[in-house]
């Protein structure tokens, strides 16, 4: 007579999210297992129940899960650090974790993200330029995470030209950063364009700031296929969440 051996049920969250995972965190930005990737972005969440929070919008269809890091120098605002990024590797092992440094000194921060838990970093091409943006670039590829350049609204594309073939992705602002909740900058699909363009197929184009479903198709169109969003997201109750995933999802 054979023996069934049961299966440990991994332990869940409040929510029923899993969290315990043994699998290795897949990467999202080299081999998106579908297009476009939703990054509910935490900044909106509420703090005081985090875990709560991002097990929503995972269980309810999100791809992964963006951490906006600010120093109070390069944006008018502080908010998360290192410890959100292992906090949040502690209780969801198996989620994407998209690190945006609004930081005026990036690589201050590369070590203390890696060791977080963080599995790709993007930082600013207003912050480092040139070869000194590449460089950094190849020291984040280093330590094995994945690398992205941010471009303000005012920042034009042809700057960063000469060091895009250094980056995963391509992080295209529609707000000025520094808060959220702000409106969306049209103007900036243009620049969307000339970025899916200019890219190969393997690398992502990213937007983030004021995205609802009322923006969703025309980013889309543009050629964004890594969408963030924050208050349209986390801004609903929790029940509602999934179905403005999808509705981003689909472009409404």
């Amino acid at each position: 007579m054979v023996q069934r051996r049961e299966r440990a049920i991994p332990p869940r969250g409040p929510t029923g999210y899993i969290l315990s995972m043994p699998a290795t965190v897949p990467d999202l930005f080299k081999s998106p297992p579908r297009l476009p990737l939703i990054a509910p972005s935490i900044l909106s969440a509420d703090f005081a129940s985090m875990g709560a929070e991002c097990a929503s919008v995972l269980e309810g269809g999100a791809d992964l899960l963006h951490l906006d890091v600010m120093d109070g120098h390069f944006v008018p605002n502080l908010t998360m650090g290192p410890d959100m990024c292992r906090g949040l590797r502690r209780a969801f092992p198996g989620a994407f974790l998209d690190v945006h440094l609004m930081v005026s000194d990036p690589a201050r921060f590369v070590e203390p993200f890696v060791a977080a838990g963080a599995n790709h970093l993007t930082f600013h091409a207003e912050a480092v330029g040139g070869e000194a943006a590449r460089a950094l670039a190849a020291r984040v590829r280093g330590k094995g995470l994945t690398v992205g350049l941010a471009i303000n609204p005012p920042t034009s594309l042809e700057s960063a030209r000469p060091v895009l073939d250094a980056f995963d992705l391509v992080l295209v602002m529609s707000v000025n950063p520094g808060y959220s909740g702000q409106a969306f900058i049209p103007d900036v699909l243009r620049k969307t364009r000339s970025a899916r363009d200019l890219l190969g197929p393997g690398v992502r184009v990213q937007m983030d700031g004021g995205i609802g479903a009322g923006q969703a198709r025309a980013v889309r169109e543009a050629g964004c296929d890594v969408l963030v969003a924050a208050s349209a997201v986390f801004g609903r109750p929790p029940s509602e969440r999934p179905m403005v995933i999808q509705t981003l999802r689909s472009g409404g």
